[in-house]
């Protein structure tokens, strides 16, 4: 590998069903990073999240049917590390997470530290649902790996592959970003925090906080009587 990919964050987006927003986010994206630094991973969409992939010329992989975002995830982790890139950067595909705010985490990358997205908390503007588990998984998270973590659930987080390289993954759903930092932070990686923005509006949500949550909580018990 080349000392550029070397000492490179892969940027990555897991898509699903993600056409509507999908050419604004790559356009808005290539504004920060170079093509052979990103990577779109369309989970089975059933929309034409895959012909504009093609379109727009952008490095991609395509899974031949919806496995979760956990089995995209896994599947971009993959790719980065046998590439050599030195960490991943991933956003969600539904503007969510403002591409405009990928310098933030670019400028706290070291190689050796977690970097994650923190948005504002508050009932007033996170539907309840999110909230409460939010706040159940980033307690049991901050407890077990000592250190606070306010915003568990956030996708848009920098992760370096030495951290990746060391996680053993086993869930493809939801709870697979839970797992990750649950792993990480047993393993001592410290994370540091970027404040992001906070957006609900106009998208659809394939999570389902409770259900996830449960199995995030079941893996913490079988880890504790194991």
């Amino acid at each position: 590998m080349t000392n550029i990919v070397s000492s490179s964050a892969l940027v990555v987006v897991p898509a699903y069903n993600a056409a509507k927003h999908l050419q604004e986010l790559i356009s808005r994206t290539r504004k920060y990073v170079c093509d052979a630094n990103l990577l779109i991973v369309n989970d089975g969409s059933l929309d034409n999240t895959l012909d504009i992939l093609k379109q727009e010329k952008v490095q991609y992989i395509s899974l031949p049917q919806n496995r979760g975002k956990g089995a995209a995830l896994r599947a971009a982790y993959g790719y980065a590390i046998e590439r050599g890139y030195r960490s991943v950067l991933t956003l969600d595909a539904d503007l969510q997470h403002l591409p405009e705010e990928i310098p933030g985490f670019f400028a706290r990358d070291d190689g050796r530290t977690i970097v994650l997205g923190v948005r504002e908390i508050d009932r007033k503007i996170m539907p309840f649902a999110r909230w409460l588990t939010n706040n159940l998984t980033s307690l049991i998270i901050s407890v077990f790996s000592t250190q606070r973590i306010r915003d568990s659930q956030s996708g848009y987080r920098l992760i370096p592959t030495v951290a990746l390289r060391q996680i053993p993954m086993k869930t493809i759903g939801y709870d697979f970003e839970s797992e990750i930092l649950f792993k990480a932070g047993s393993l001592g990686f410290s994370v540091k925090e970027v404040a992001i923005s906070t957006i609900y509006e106009d998208s659809t949500s394939y999570i389902n906080p409770l259900a996830d949550t449960g199995r995030f909580i079941r893996q913490i018990w079988r880890r504790i009587w194991a």
